[in-house]
């Protein structure tokens, strides 16, 4: 399951979270929250983050 979560902390400050997606499909499917929620002062990469899908890698294998 993918999801986006937000938490906001006492003093306003807001936290995005994202589980379940591979790869750059993260920040993609964020990009809205961000932009709404103001400017970015940090990120960290997952290590779901770092993850290909089944998928490009069988693409990847084939084109070799």
């Amino acid at each position: 399951m993918k999801v986006i979560e937000i938490i906001v902390s006492p003093e306003g400050e807001s936290k995005l979270e994202t589980r379940g997606f591979q790869g750059s499909e993260c920040q993609e499917a964020s990009r809205f929250l961000e932009l709404a929620l103001g400017q970015k002062t940090s990120d960290t990469a997952t290590s779901e983050f770092h993850q290909t899908s089944v998928q490009q890698q069988t693409q990847l294998e084939q084109k070799e």
